[in-house]
């Protein structure tokens, strides 16, 4: 049987368009006389209910904003952590026309760098110092690290010790936050401290054909001064580099410039200043050369001379100890490299050793009895 719908009345229908439509009515039907007053109230006193809680109230408008916001904070620390990009030189046509030539050159001197592979960029930097227990032991160890931290990563220093490590050392060497292996070697000899030294280079050399370790092994002294153009020319030898070092003799106010004379990055001929050593082989020093730390295991890459593991000598004459070892490594200049290009730029100097005289604080530390010398007034 179809059923019959009546029509709502006029009044119901003014009362069902008063409620959705108009802005001030109420979701309660009007209230009539027979009511108690208190169930009225005038349309000012009303609640109207906040926009916002149309997310708060219901669930999937309010998970879709929580959601879209954290996806933003996420992205924001996503791009925070990512690695700057380096400046970009302008094209000089698009500069204006009061830029000289020259102008253009510094800036691209100073900004941009010297392109670099991927394997040159990652080749591992062995840094062999050796070291000895005095007052400016501390004070050396801290400029030579400060210098090696500017440097790209990876860089090892292999600091050898003249008997056994000294907490002041140690100290320095932690502050200087770089990685390093502090390792002692000589205790049971009894020789002059100059004589120590081809015993720790030989130790620096054990731990790096022990462990493998394949890079570019450098004998960097402690006294030396270092440019850092140097460490990036030291990543792009294939074999064995070598380059001018000026070396200041001790007691001396004379400069010996001893090196490489080299026609682009094949060496010529030699430069030295010093007579009494023309007759080396190998007019370097030994902070001037450079090698492939594959050399010390690999017969194939290695002189003809080294049928043994190669080793400073140490029975020689300290004038004579750098052309020996070189030998043991190459043949001829032929197998050589010279670095950078035409052997013109100095890159480090060589510099005697310091004073001996007990003018640092022990320890490193001022003492607490100090007495004042200019009183406050």
């Amino acid at each position: 049987m179809a059923s019959i719908r009546r029509p709502h009345s006029p009044a119901k229908q003014q009362q069902h368009l008063l409620r959705h439509h108009h802005p001030f009515a109420s979701s309660s039907p009007p209230s009539s006389p027979l009511r108690h007053s208190s169930s009225s109230s005038s349309p000012r006193h009303q609640h109207h209910p906040h926009p916002f809680l149309f997310f708060s109230r219901r669930p999937l408008p309010r998970f879709a904003a929580f959601f879209l916001l954290g996806s933003f904070l996420g992205l924001l620390h996503f791009l925070s952590h990512l690695p700057l990009r380096p400046h970009l030189l302008p094209n000089p046509s698009s500069s204006t026309s009061s830029s000289s030539p020259s102008h253009h050159h510094h800036h691209q001197q100073l900004y941009r760098q010297p392109p670099r592979s991927g394997a040159d960029a990652d080749k591992l930097l062995i840094v062999v110092t050796p070291t000895r227990a005095r007052p400016s032991q501390a004070y050396y160890l801290s400029r030579m690290g400060h210098t090696l931290r500017l440097l790209d990563a990876p860089v090892l220093w292999l600091v050898v010790q003249a008997g056994n490590p000294t907490p002041e050392a140690a100290a320095a060497l932690r502050r200087t936050a770089v990685m390093h292996r502090y390792v002692g070697c000589c205790h049971n000899l009894n020789a002059s401290a100059l004589d120590y030294r081809p015993h720790q280079m030989n130790a620096g050399l054990e731990v790096v054909e022990n462990h493998r370790l394949d890079g570019i092994v450098y004998f960097a002294d402690e006294e030396g001064v270092y440019s850092l153009h140097l460490f990036d020319q030291l990543r792009q030898i294939r074999r064995f580099g070598t380059w001018p070092v000026p070396v200041i003799p001790q007691g001396t106010n004379e400069v010996v410039l001893q090196g490489p004379v080299c026609k682009q990055s094949q060496v010529v001929g030699w430069h030295t200043s010093e007579d009494s050593n023309k007759l080396r082989r190998f007019h370097v020093a030994i902070s001037g050369f450079a090698f492939n730390s594959t050399m010390l295991w690999d017969p194939k890459l290695r002189s003809h001379l080294a049928w043994n593991s190669i080793r400073h000598p140490e029975s020689v004459k300290e004038s004579l100890q750098g052309s020996t070892f070189v030998e043991q490594l190459v043949e001829d200049e032929s197998q050589m490299e010279g670095i950078p290009a035409d052997c013109s730029q100095i890159m480090n100097w060589h510099v005697p050793f310091g004073s001996e005289s007990v003018v640092y604080p022990k320890g490193w530390r001022v003492a607490t009895d100090l007495d004042v010398i200019i009183p406050l007034k």
